[in-house]
């Protein structure tokens, strides 16, 4: 009898245990479906044969990754640059580990006084209508950027836009009904979450790994440490493996959404050693946007100098706590001064969420562009109080300002466009620049006629505007040019370039 009773309890406890992780397990999976959040960037409703790829997820079983590894994969693209002459970006000189940062730059690439330079990394597809996000320094300072789909498709990338103070960039290519990945809410991201890690390390591309968030608000000085100014870092910490070429990839979650773009690791090897950062997708919608919209990033700024507050600092100024940020300068003229914010004040929280590091200060702030006006909840001294500040720009004002023209497409006289793919299509060309004006100077001296597509200078492809006045900018002597004119006619021209060129 005492045998039996002790079998049945064993049994109880068994069959306990198992409906207690059953029901975890359950609730796990109800809350990772949930998760996401509104979004700014238009994933048109054209697209909603894309959005549908999504609802196969609910038939996955527990644990099993293979339903977002098949949604994600199609919308992560290999991204391969060349960079001419000497005209490295910042950064270019691997010297790992003491700049993670670079260590993304993949496998071949490399920096010498001679011939053109290589690099690669990843981007992801945030639109059926080509529009791919990625690093800075995946295409900083290119001549060409190439694109490689999941299914080896191959497009020539024209540049929309960088904002180095965030490491991102947004390209798009010539082609649409593009695979895409939906954009999910980086706030909602928790420590301990699973989160899967899709690029192309060591140019193997198409790679996933798996991991979970070890951390979220990190700031580890590496945008700063650049000479950007108004760098913003409050990185997403993952243990998932990636290495070299994985820079610009993405970070997803259990439900196939986008809550990270993969940019640094910390290694003292040069490979993953278990810390990778990426930056936050809810911080990424809004230099998209900007990108979109105005041609660059309209940065806010509070107009203030913080500091974190930790043990010493709480006992040094009398503090009642450790929460918030403490203002440790307050800038004269700044939206901060406008607003009443003093030196010694602790904001607790930026439009009712709180702000514990600074990090998370400079990334709630960025997401603003000059003239929003924002709810700042602040302690000075043991009260409490709620301000409202109208944010200002770099230049000290509350007005957006669009990109201004930029002439770096026009080279003695000559003006250059990128062309478009029905361009291309209709003079059965893969790649070439459009001359849109002609003005005095050697190309018009030449016989260049306005409306000339070129497709080649000295025997080497030409893939976009600015590219190809980078070229010719290295160029000594006489050149010779190809391409085709406007009603489809071959031509090849030859150009005396001057001994001074502008």
């Amino acid at each position: 009898m005492k045998q039996y009773f002790q079998k049945h309890k064993i049994l109880t406890f068994f069959l306990a245990g198992l409906l207690g992780g059953t029901v975890s397990l359950m609730g796990f999976l109800v809350v990772a479906k949930s998760r996401g959040g509104a979004f700014d960037i238009d994933q048109k409703q054209s697209a909603s044969s894309q959005l549908a790829r999504y609802a196969s997820l609910n038939t996955i079983p527990a644990f099993d990754f293979t339903g977002v590894s098949e949604i994600a994969n199609p919308a992560v693209v290999h991204i391969k640059t060349t960079i001419q002459g000497n005209t490295a970006p910042e950064g270019g000189q691997r010297e790992m580990p003491v700049d993670p940062f670079e260590f993304f730059q993949g496998p071949n690439f490399r920096f010498d006084n001679q011939g053109p330079k290589q690099a690669s990394g990843s981007g992801v597809i945030i639109s059926d209508d080509g529009y791919i996000v990625t690093n800075n320094h995946v295409v900083e300072g290119a001549t060409k950027i190439e694109v490689v789909m999941n299914d080896k498709r191959t497009y020539m990338a024209e540049l929309v836009g960088t904002d180095k103070n965030t490491d991102l960039a947004l390209l798009r290519v010539a082609e649409g009904n593009l695979s895409f990945l939906k954009l999910g809410n980086s706030d909602d991201v928790k420590v301990g979450q699973w989160v899967v890690a899709v690029g192309n390390p060591f140019n193997l591309t198409s790679t996933v790994t798996l991991g979970i968030v070890s951390a979220m608000g990190r700031n580890i000085d590496l945008l700063r440490s650049k000479g950007n100014k108004y760098a913003i870092e409050n990185f997403i910490q993952t243990d998932a493996a990636i290495n070299p070429g994985n820079s610009g990839g993405a970070l997803v979650n259990v439900a196939g959404e986008l809550v990270g773009i993969n940019t640094a690791i910390a290694s003292e090897t040069g490979s993953y050693a278990g810390y990778g950062f990426a930056i936050p997708v809810n911080l990424m919608k809004k230099v998209v946007n900007d990108l979109m919209k105005y041609g660059k990033v309209q940065r806010a700024l509070l107009g203030v100098s913080i500091q974190e507050i930790n043990q010493n600092l709480m006992d040094e100024k009398n503090l009642k706590d450790l929460k918030g940020v403490y203002v440790a300068e307050v800038l004269e003229k700044g939206a901060a001064e406008k607003a009443g914010i003093e030196k010694g004040d602790v904001i607790l929280k930026i439009d009712g969420d709180e702000v514990n590091s600074s990090s998370r200060l400079q990334e709630k702030v960025g997401k603003y562009k000059p003239g929003d006006v924002i709810k700042i909840t602040l302690r000075r001294g043991n009260s409490e109080k709620e301000l409202q500040a109208t944010l200002l720009g770099e230049n000290g004002t509350a007005k957006i300002e669009p990109a201004a023209k930029t002439s770096s497409s026009e080279f003695l006289g000559m003006k250059l466009d990128n062309t478009s793919r029905e361009e291309r299509t209709k003079l059965d060309i893969k790649t070439g620049v459009k001359v849109s004006s002609i003005g005095s100077g050697a190309f018009k001296n030449a016989g260049v006629p306005e409306g000339f597509v070129i497709t080649m200078i000295n025997n080497e492809p030409v893939y976009s505007a600015q590219g190809a006045v980078s070229v010719l900018k290295t160029m000594k002597g006489s050149i010779v040019i190809e391409g085709k004119t406007a009603s489809g006619q071959e031509k090849i021209i030859a150009v005396k370039l001057p001994k001074d060129k502008q």
